[in-house]
């Protein structure tokens, strides 16, 4: 047995909002839209991963979704841009990744980061 995809599901009253988040800032692409779900998805192949966590690191909450982004800047404009509220960071942190956390529109902390090279 081998698990293909881990899908994180977030329940939202109006999952049209979705879309200014997932497309427009993390640039991810709607893959399916049924009006009641629309799933965002990258082009990029993933493995599946889930974590379990007892704290965020440096002392944060556990964030609900890790995005893990290929340049962190660009997205770091597009949320002040939009006027997104960083809760936490940008911070360089000792295990190797760059990070910040913003909650997307059904405030779902989401920790934004890219490994450090």
């Amino acid at each position: 047995m081998t698990v293909i995809r881990i899908v994180a599901n977030i329940a939202a009253p109006d999952v049209a909002k979705a879309r200014e988040f997932y497309v427009d800032i993390l640039g991810l692409d709607v893959v399916m839209d049924l009006g009641w779900i629309t799933t965002f998805a990258s082009t990029e192949r993933m493995a599946p991963q889930i974590s379990i966590a007892s704290e965020g690191g440096s002392g944060t909450a556990v964030p609900d979704i890790s995005v893990e982004v290929d340049d962190l800047d660009e997205v770091l404009r597009r949320v002040r841009t939009s006027g997104l509220t960083i809760e936490y960071g940008p911070v360089s942190e000792e295990w190797g990744v760059r990070r910040f956390y913003v909650r997307d529109p059904f405030e779902r902390l989401i920790n934004i980061l890219a490994h450090e090279k």
